[in-house]
């Protein structure tokens, strides 16, 4: 038997509020998502990414509860370049999502930057220093 990564669900509280943020990354949701309980798209590398509602994910585990805290998981969205993370830093802002970590330049070579999605997971900016 083969297993293989394939999906990353998250679980949110406002569709489209939540699918708004992602778009502004880049990624290509249909408008009509936003009224579905459950959401996802298969990225150019054959990743799927998908949404949930709570009240989806408490149909099949009611007891299921929002974890408290910090993020318990990181996304990651490579940037072109280090002025790109500052722009698109910005655009989150600007958008009205909360920065957790303004850009700076990373000792490990990398320009970077984390903003939170409306359900407060951690979103990293990243590109190449040089």
């Amino acid at each position: 038997m083969t297993v293989s990564f394939n999906f990353i669900g998250l679980t949110v509280a406002d569709m489209s509020n939540a699918l708004a943020f992602y778009r502004l990354l880049g990624l290509d949701i249909p408008a009509a998502a936003d009224a579905d309980p459950h959401a996802e798209i298969t990225l150019a590398n054959g990743m799927r990414i998908g949404w949930d509602t709570i009240d989806t994910i408490r149909s099949f585990d009611p007891e299921w509860a929002s974890p408290q805290g910090s993020s318990r998981i990181g996304l990651a969205f490579l940037c072109d370049s280090p002025a790109e993370v500052d722009r698109m830093h910005g655009v989150l802002v600007d958008a009205g999502y909360q920065s957790h970590k303004e850009p700076w330049d990373a000792f490990w070579g990398q320009r970077y930057a984390t903003v939170h999605d409306p359900d407060g997971n951690a979103v990293d900016l990243f590109a190449p220093l040089a």
